[in-house]
């Protein structure tokens, strides 16, 4: 059996090595590293994959969320509602900008930001929601739209983790995650579902004024070159890294495909098990596992950590600790405000899951999850 790896990239950039190489090395022929050709022609192949106005190349997934903030006008100390329980770059980008993190608890099941608590935790400074699509699965992202209406408050998606997942809306509109808020981020990150080989992110809006605003703050706030309309910062995606997603992005269905299998053959064995709850998998929402992470419960959860990595089995808890908690971002909370983050984060181990997972070790992975609880 080959070696189990949290996430494969070398098995996967093997099978279309060929293509990925001629593409870097004809950069490097070319010369043109920076806003290259590839690029551009990577800008117009997401933007039609996405069916969104506009796509905006940039550096990293993090850079992605702040300059959209950016481009928002907001003011110091306005309010933008986020997840407790996500990755810190959300709230990271905030904090520089100098608004205030309106932190809020997420659903037991769905991992998901909690549109209730959204709601009570809006007020008159309140200006912006970051859903975050933890895990590959979409918010709720019609109640949240909703509430934005209401409320007159811009809704930023923090897409890094779910490019490809589709949602389906009441009425039977079909959107791609990261295109349904005034604006969207995502990161291509290598272990991303969508990644290059570097650091590499994006913006996502479909309204004109916004992305000709977001396309001069990633190059120092340049539309004409040395003159400068905005604040801005030096976050552009590298040619090399363009060449590399322009062969990766036509196969992001089938990588997405393939790990709903894997996703399918976890939930088939696992659902056995009384110490265990599967990912729940939303109908209007084509979860695209980014990670496939289960809830241990019987506080058995770091028990089985030790026994699946002394079996050669990595693991990893996407989250450990609540922002709230963080020592950079801490807030004085109340607790019972968050009771479905503090169980997450006591329940919660991500299994291997990529694109080059094969039978052989999916039982090997089960069987011994299962005899851990017998």
């Amino acid at each position: 059996m080959r070696k189990i790896k949290m996430v494969d990239l070398q098995s996967q950039y093997y099978k279309i090595k060929n293509e990925v190489d001629n593409a870097m090395l004809s950069v490097m022929d070319s010369a043109t590293f920076i806003n290259g050709p590839e690029v551009q022609m990577f800008q117009k192949e997401l933007e039609e994959y996405l069916e969104v106005g506009h796509a905006i190349p940039c550096a990293s997934g993090t850079d992605a969320l702040q300059v959209a903030l950016m481009a928002l006008d907001l003011n110091e100390g306005d309010e933008v509602i986020t997840a407790d329980f996500t990755f810190a770059a959300t709230v990271e980008v905030i904090h520089l900008l100098k608004l205030k993190p309106v932190l809020v608890d997420v659903d037991y099941d769905t991992f998901l930001i909690d549109p209730k608590k959204i709601e009570a935790a809006i007020t008159e400074r309140t200006r912006a929601i970051i859903p975050v699509h933890l895990y590959g699965q979409v918010s709720p992202m019609e109640e949240i739209l909703e509430l934005a209406k209401k409320h007159n408050i811009l809704v930023i998606e923090d897409n890094a983790q779910a490019i490809g997942a589709e949602y389906t809306f009441s009425d039977g509109k079909r959107k791609k995650s990261g295109t349904m808020g005034i604006v969207g981020a995502t990161s291509f990150f290598p272990s991303k579902n969508l990644g290059c080989y570097g650091d590499g992110g994006s913006i996502f809006t479909n309204d004109d004024r916004l992305a000709k605003k977001i396309r001069g703050i990633v190059n120092h706030g340049m539309y004409e070159r040395y003159y400068h309309d905005e604040v801005g910062v030096n976050s552009r995606l590298d040619s090399l890294q363009a060449a590399v997603l322009r062969k990766k992005l036509p196969h992001l269905d089938g990588y997405n495909e393939a790990r709903r299998k894997v996703a399918d053959y976890y939930d088939k064995v696992l659902s056995e098990s009384k110490d265990l709850l599967i990912p729940k998998r939303l109908p209007n929402s084509s979860h695209v596992f980014h990670q496939y992470t289960l809830r241990v419960l019987n506080k058995k959860r770091n028990g089985l950590k030790d026994y699946l990595e002394s079996q050669d089995i990595p693991t990893m808890i996407y989250y450990p600790v609540p922002l709230r908690k963080q020592k950079a971002y801490r807030q004085d909370l109340e607790d019972k405000d968050f009771v479905n983050t503090d169980r997450l984060v006591d329940q919660v181990i991500s299994l291997p899951m990529h694109t080059e997972l094969d039978e052989e070790q999916l039982k090997y992975i089960t069987d011994h999850i299962m005899e851990f609880f017998k």
